[in-house]
């Protein structure tokens, strides 16, 4: 079995749903298929949106309850040709709107809007969208079979960002996928063993496909989006950025966590453990091939794969001479940024002790700096930390690339190339992978840097 997935913006309306489908059923002559579906782009913020506004008692969610009622009646409309079928389906989706209408009801009433509440009423976006796109099918004479993935991802409570139970859920998907039928499942939702609605959050329709693939042993899992797959750099910044054709999973692990926004990071897990390749197709180029995300990637002729950032970015330094030599400091600023849910990007130290740096996201930088302060106020008065200094306004670039490993120059030719540009470094770190090299400029000199290091290894 093959599984394909669709994201949002290649499912946005009815024409664009024609597209998909013909795609889907393309495949469908040779191969066993499960595909699964975003829901439509915008809806899932339009819900969302809906259940804040009814949370403050705002009336307007149900303008936009009409908005999204009409459009999925649009969307039928302009998929289902016969009358009768016409009013079967759209039967169906009024059942889950009026659904949607009573849970919407209900916040409002008592104005609160639990994350259990809001992973259920985000949940309609997918049932919605997999309901009448199963019925198209059905429609044109093929054996299409709706899949609520609430039935076969068994997940913990944790709502929001559910974490999957995989042996169960692998368990139930072989056994609900294994007939011939063309599988449309929900994708970016689960469910716990009490049958309590779920999210895998924002983005997680991909790892949804992988976890199908990896439930059925997967010849491959392809993930069908905008672009023609995994590219050296971000093309709306890097002109003559191309198209990769193959990368590893620990490259792309690489590219998806440093803002390549193709491939969600969780992805990988389930295609790594099983060895499931993972291919990054076009929805607008069906015959274009895409990227292959394997184990083991053929060998280029490039010293590094890509180039990936992350902007908006706040350095933090801890500085002081009683560091030096005493045990125990750096797990200190580890904890305490731990405690208050900092996530830590990037850290850097030199071998003197004298100071360790962290990078964290700008939004979370004064947090970060109360935690600090709070927890190593002894430190402080011991003169063992002199000061925490904190630079904003940074973006995080990296260099990644199995090519690297063991390769001599690569950060030489990096830093020279940096360097004549005229653009300064903050902060450098490299783990003993050698997969991937990281460093902060200002992110007024972000843009730039990239196209310098893109310049600097695949002009040369």
């Amino acid at each position: 079995m093959k599984v394909l997935k669709f994201g949002g913006s290649s499912v946005a309306d009815a024409d664009r749903i024609k597209t998909v489908v013909s795609i889907v059923l393309d495949i469908a002559k040779t191969e066993r298929i499960a595909v699964v579906f975003s829901a439509m782009k915008g809806v899932t913020d339009m819900l969302l949106t809906m259940a804040d506004k009814a949370e403050k008692g705002d009336a307007s969610y149900r303008e936009d309850f009409a908005a999204l009622t009409d459009k999925q009646k649009t969307a039928v409309d302009g998929l289902i040709a016969d009358e009768k079928e016409k009013e079967e389906v759209f039967s169906v989706l009024s059942g889950l709107l009026d659904e949607l209408k009573d849970i919407l009801h209900g916040v409002e009433l008592v104005k609160e809007c639990s994350k259990r509440s809001k992973d259920l009423i985000a949940s309609f976006g997918e049932r919605l969208n997999c309901n009448l796109i199963s019925a198209y099918i059905k429609s044109l004479g093929y054996a299409a079979e709706y899949v609520d993935a609430r039935e076969i991802i068994r997940t913990d409570a944790s709502h929001g960002e559910a974490v999957v139970d995989f042996e169960t859920t692998y368990g139930l998907i072989e056994k609900r996928l294994s007939g011939d039928n063309i599988y449309i499942v929900t994708g970016f939702i689960g469910s716990t063993e009490e049958g309590v609605t779920t999210t895998l959050g924002r983005n997680g329709s991909d790892y949804s496909a992988a976890i199908v693939g990896a439930g059925v042993g997967a010849s491959e899992v392809e993930i069908w989006t905008d672009v023609d797959g995994v590219l050296s750099a971000d093309p709306r910044i890097v002109k003559d950025a191309f198209v990769l054709e193959e990368v590893s999973f620990a490259e792309a692990m690489e590219l998806s966590f440093f803002g390549a926004k193709v491939i969600h990071p969780y992805t990988m897990i389930p295609a790594v453990e099983k060895n499931i390749p993972i291919v990054i197709k076009n929805t607008m180029n069906p015959s274009y091939p895409g990227t292959r995300i394997v184990k083991d990637a053929k060998r280029h002729k490039w010293p590094i794969t890509g180039i990936a950032s992350i902007p908006g970015v706040s350095l933090i330094n801890i500085e002081g001479s009683g560091m030096m030599g005493t045990p125990g400091i750096a797990a200190r600023v580890f904890s305490a940024l731990a405690e208050s849910k900092i996530n830590i990007i990037m850290i850097s130290q030199a071998s003197s002790e004298h100071s360790i740096c962290i990078v964290c996201r700008s939004s979370e930088a004064r947090k970060a700096i109360s935690a600090l302060e709070k927890t190593l106020e002894y430190e402080k008065r011991a003169r063992l930390v002199s000061r925490f200094d904190c630079i904003n306004d940074l973006e995080i670039v990296a260099i990644v690339g199995e090519n690297m490993r063991g390769t001599p120059g690569i950060a030489g030719r990096l830093f020279d190339a940096v360097g004549k540009a005229g653009i300064n470094v903050h902060a450098i770190a490299q783990g003993s992978s050698e997969l991937n090299l990281s460093f902060v400029v200002d992110e007024k000199e972000g843009q730039k840097t990239i196209k310098t290091v893109h310049d600097a290894f695949f002009k040369a």
